[in-house]
């Protein structure tokens, strides 16, 4: 009996390493489709938030409907999350874009104590110190207006993911489906004058939209929330950073695009840094 209980939670540890590892992947996938899509950042934002709606209604029914306070703020948070990086995504490399949204732990690790009454800790500290090292590396060497535009777009996303996740962690965890439900509707209104009257939108780019709101955020989501229940928060956090890892790599096979070698080092530096500190302090006794 002990030992079927035993063999029952080890085959649902795997099966939440799968499923963690398919989302990192389905989220990397973000950066090359934004990139191949005609439509401009806020008229492919309306498109990929109607589906990505849609698909969390279809698998979450009522679950999205419970609403407070806080999860209306949430929401307008991860609402700049989506928007914020589809921009970034379109006016600098998806490297930069990816990375800098990645320094959202960052600003979660200076904002807890102010916000969830958790003290600094030392390697906190050094963490951001090192991370901040990292970050200035996205702003050397010959770069254009443009780009210098997305990487500040690109922090914006990631400050802005980090208010989420601390909005998140604030609020119950029943909340956090209807934030990203939400959100997504907030993404579909802001967005809407960029595409009303017409609603045009050729096969193509409307089959590649299908496919970031149904499976890179709604089906992803679904499968994250699989996953988090059924494995420790560290594996999910460094699993998770597969998705910054192989985002520049699908656009650089996909599209053709290369990332400095200042964001590649930068990216190393943040990535290795907040992954360090995790694992560091999740296996501390």
């Amino acid at each position: 009996m002990v030992r079927k209980l035993f063999e029952n939670k080890v085959k649902e540890h795997q099966r939440g390493l799968v499923a963690i590892i398919i989302t990192a992947v389905m989220w990397s996938t973000g950066g090359l489709f934004i990139k191949l899509i005609s439509l401009d950042a806020y008229q492919l934002s309306f498109y990929r938030s109607i589906f990505s709606a849609l698909t969390f209604f279809i698998l979450f029914r009522e679950k999205v409907f419970r609403f407070n306070w806080l999860t209306f703020a949430n929401s307008i948070f991860y609402a700049g999350i989506l928007i914020l990086f589809v921009v970034a995504t379109k006016i600098t490399t998806a490297a930069n874009a990816i990375f800098l949204q990645y320094t959202a732990p960052i600003y979660v690790l200076i904002f807890e104590p102010v916000f969830l009454k958790i003290p600094m800790r030392k390697i906190n500290v050094i963490s951001v110190i090192i991370c901040f090292a990292g970050m200035s590396l996205f702003f050397i060497g010959e770069i254009t207006p443009a780009h210098f535009e997305g990487n500040i777009i690109a922090l914006l996303s990631g400050i802005c993911f980090a208010a989420f996740l601390i909005g998140v962690r604030k609020n119950s965890s029943e909340f956090t489906l209807p934030s990203i439900f939400l959100g997504n509707v907030f993404v579909s209104l802001i967005c809407l004058n960029s595409v009303f009257p017409s609603f045009q939108i050729s096969i193509n780019d409307f089959w590649m939209v299908a496919f970031l709101g149904i499976f890179q955020i709604g089906l992803a989501y679904a499968l994250f929330s699989y996953a988090i229940k059924r494995i420790e928060g560290v594996e999910a956090a460094l699993i998770a950073m597969l998705e910054p890892i192989l985002n520049p790599i699908w656009v650089l096979l996909g599209y053709g695009e290369i990332p400095s070698a200042f964001a590649v080092i930068g990216g190393t530096i943040i990535l290795a840094t907040i992954a360090i500190r995790a694992f560091f302090i999740e296996t501390k006794p």
